[in-house]
């Protein structure tokens, strides 16, 4: 892969983490407590955990490829 076509993937791997951020806030901020909301505590912080382990697994794996791509973007060796 060149160079920079290798560093553009890896900025839109970290970017695409800040959208997994975004994504898990709006997700908290529409099933936030109002009086109409219907979701009742323990299921509200059930989804929150769930959906957030989800995210963090998202999160690690983009963080990972986004470090290999700067790494062949500098010329480093690759490890097996």
């Amino acid at each position: 892969m060149p160079p920079k076509i290798a560093r553009l993937a890896g900025l839109g791997a970290f970017a695409a983490c800040g959208g997994f951020a975004a994504a898990y806030l709006l997700f908290v901020y529409v099933t936030r407590p109002t009086m109409s909301a219907g979701l009742d505590s323990p299921e509200r912080f059930l989804a929150w955990f769930t959906v957030a382990g989800v995210l963090l697994a998202l999160l690690g794996v983009h963080l990972v490829i986004g470090r290999q791509l700067f790494a062949l973007a500098r010329g480093e060796a690759r490890r097996a």
